[in-house]
């Protein structure tokens, strides 16, 4: 028996969610509903100190809310063996090589652009740092990607891709501060759950490069993606934590409905970013 489609929503507990959150949810929960599969909530909560444990059940009840069922599965920092003997991997396989760069100096020497930012131009691979003992560790994609030869991917709103992921440069794998960066302990929660479809905002297109490389390098399943378009504030920019967004618990607090909630954003399409003033103009 072929595996039931499988859907996941994975929010890190280092702030409260809001009405982005909610759109990515539904979009996730209804994608594995209309195939009778699987929607798992997982916690990403190994962001260091940013993290709230207390946030967990928050995300739970504000999912209840707003009508969506649920399997969960288990968070982030019961996994991190696996990253650590995922990195070790790589670093066998001579992939990837100790940075010490900070933000400002990768900035400041880098010559290209890519899709999240300057594009790091291999400082520490060329010039390898004295011993440090707290590097970050990069990967080195452009040997990676000799290694693994071409690639394609699968997007269910954009149809067959071609996997480029030096766009992105050789991105950080192993953090100063956290056990994994995101693009491996994602891609690593991912095949251990059980995801065949990865539903997520169309802001981590350009990270499906990467993490279809890392896939073919630590032998994983390959899954499909659907990146959905994003929920915009009335300034334009995609809601975030950062910028004060609406809580969907304070409005769940507030005796808001959910469902009706829910039901005005399954009924708007985000392909380039929509208010939120219009989102809510279709409540019922």
């Amino acid at each position: 028996m072929p595996a039931p489609l499988t859907t996941r929503f994975a929010p890190s507990p280092n702030g409260s969610l809001h009405l982005g959150h909610a759109y990515a949810a539904i979009v996730a929960h209804d994608r594995a509903m209309q195939d009778g599969g699987r929607f798992l909530l997982r916690i990403e909560d190994i962001d260091g100190m940013r993290s709230r444990a207390e946030l967990a059940d928050e995300f739970r009840a504000d999912l209840e809310w707003l009508g969506l069922t649920f399997e969960e599965v288990p968070a982030q920092s019961t996994r991190l063996t696996s990253y650590r003997e995922a990195a070790q991997n790589l670093r066998a396989m001579g992939l990837l090589y100790p940075c010490r760069c900070t933000r400002a100096e990768v900035a400041a020497a880098a010559t290209l652009q890519g899709p999240d930012g300057p594009i790091y131009p291999g400082t520490c691979l060329r010039n390898p740092p004295l011993a440090s003992a707290d590097p970050v560790w990069r990967l080195d994609v452009e040997q990676a990607a000799e290694l693994c030869g071409s690639l394609t991917w699968f997007d269910e709103r954009r149809g067959p891709q071609a996997a480029r992921p030096a766009m992105l440069g050789d991105v950080v794998i192993w953090r100063r501060d956290a056990p994994a960066s995101y693009h491996l302990a994602a891609t690593l929660d991912d095949a251990a759950d059980g995801v065949t479809v990865v539903t997520r905002g169309a802001d981590l297109f350009a990270a499906t490069h990467i993490h279809r490389l890392l896939q073919v390098l630590l032998g994983l399943p390959e899954p499909r993606w659907h990146h959905h378009g994003l929920l915009a504030g009335a300034d334009g920019r995609k809601l975030a934590k950062r910028r004060d967004a609406p809580s969907l618990a304070d409005r769940r607090r507030a005796g808001e409905d959910g469902r009706a909630l829910a039901y005005a954003l399954r009924h708007t399409r985000f392909d380039t970013g929509v208010s939120l003033d219009e989102s809510l103009d279709l409540l019922p």
